[in-house]
């Protein structure tokens, strides 16, 4: 029989709690005790052995970080790029693709700018740049994919979660309808990863993005760009270094043959730094469990969405749920509005508080993650009495 989690254990190891009541966690997240150990360890071990250490290999905490994302999103190890962010995962997938002109790429309306600016470029290509307009329902949404789609569209580029509303996409659908029409999908995985759940494998996507720092609680400047082997012949490299090639230990002679995954975009050195502090996080999490953590998260985030609700709050959510099962749509990111409400001034007032939220599209947006604790939302909601 599976033990129960002591989500009090995670609370007590992040020390922000002491002093804050951190609820942006699809934005920016805190280090914990596991992290700050970690750390410290790694830079002893550089200070007194350099590069010699035997206990942080940089291929090994390469390999453990791809081993556990891999198993989180179903796809090979081999199939993740480290990298730094979304934008430049993004940036690598679109100009390394070979579009035509006329072709067309679909984006989604209010998308967030890392899958937006990456895309730009093709118009002075005479490529043509649409956007599918949001909805209140991922069904609705999936309508109006289907009413943009002409035969000129190539790529369609979107979110797995939208980042001001929390509404998870049908990806699954929309990764189907892809295949049979012939266009490749990216999807920006930001909003999505540790959060919701994705299957790259399992929904044939071909390109995913994500940054570490969010639902992964990682470090700040780590991403990762995941192609499976079947989706490299699409897109080229749009750099080339080092540990793009076959044998990159050997440096002498010179190699074109490029690595048969995606570590090809791995041109050189990576953060090792960085690759400890997400190793950390992703092992206590995955320790606990993604579908553990995830529906904590849920859980978290259903208890501040009835708070909210019960001082007059609307969540777009609430046009969906009103007609459907409630556990239809399982996001940690709420989006509350109330008329009158000047956002901006709530938001400073919270922080002064101790509370961290921030303003997204006309409401406050909260997200709730694992290390904290009910009664953290029940201060939350007595502070918004206030308002």
């Amino acid at each position: 029989m599976t033990q129960p989690v002591s989500w009090e254990k995670y609370y007590q190891a992040y020390p922000i709690n002491k002093k804050m009541i951190w609820l942006n966690n699809c934005g920016t997240t805190p280090a914990s005790d596991f992290i700050l150990e970690e750390m410290h360890n790694y830079l002893e071990s550089a200070a007194q052995e350099g590069t010699e250490s035997k206990t942080f290999i940089y291929s090994q905490i390469k390999s453990e970080n791809q081993e556990i994302l891999g198993r989180l999103i179903n796809t090979k190890p081999g199939h993740i790029a480290l990298l730094h962010n979304t934008a430049e995962g993004m940036n690598m997938i679109s100009h390394g693709l070979t579009l035509k002109p006329n072709e067309q790429i679909l984006l989604m309306e209010d998308e967030y700018p890392s899958n937006v600016y990456p895309w730009e470029h093709w118009q002075q290509k005479g490529v043509t740049l649409n956007f599918i307009p949001l909805a209140d329902t991922p069904e609705s949404f999936l309508d109006n994919v289907h009413k943009h789609i002409t035969r000129q569209t190539r790529v369609i580029a979107l979110s797995a979660v939208h980042w001001c509303t929390g509404m998870p996409l049908p990806l699954r659908e929309i990764a189907v309808l892809c295949k049979e029409q012939g266009i490749l999908l990216v999807v920006d995985g930001a909003q999505a990863i540790g959060h919701v759940p994705i299957d790259v494998d399992g929904w044939g996507i071909p390109f995913l993005s994500f940054s570490c720092w969010k639902w992964l609680l990682g470090p700040v400047g780590m991403g990762c760009l995941v192609i499976p082997n079947w989706a490299l012949q699409h897109v080229k490299p749009l750099f080339k270094g080092p540990d793009s090639v076959i044998n990159s230990h050997h440096y002498l002679p010179y190699r074109n043959e490029l690595k048969p995954s995606a570590e090809r975009f791995m041109y050189s050195t990576g953060n090792l730094a960085d690759w400890v502090y997400a190793r950390a996080s992703l092992k206590m999490l995955d320790g606990i469990g993604f579908s553990r953590v995830q529906q904590r998260i849920y859980e978290l985030a259903a208890y501040l969405s009835g708070l909210l609700r019960s001082r007059g709050f609307e969540l777009p959510a609430d046009k969906y749920t009103r007609n459907q099962p409630s556990d239809t749509w399982h996001t940690g990111i709420i989006a509350a509005g109330k008329p009158g409400l000047n956002l901006s001034q709530v938001v400073l007032e919270l922080k002064q508080k101790g509370i961290i939220v921030r303003e997204r599209s006309g409401r406050l947006r909260f997200a709730p993650h694992i290390y904290l604790a009910p009664e953290q939302l029940d201060k939350t909601a007595v502070a918004l009495n206030t308002f």
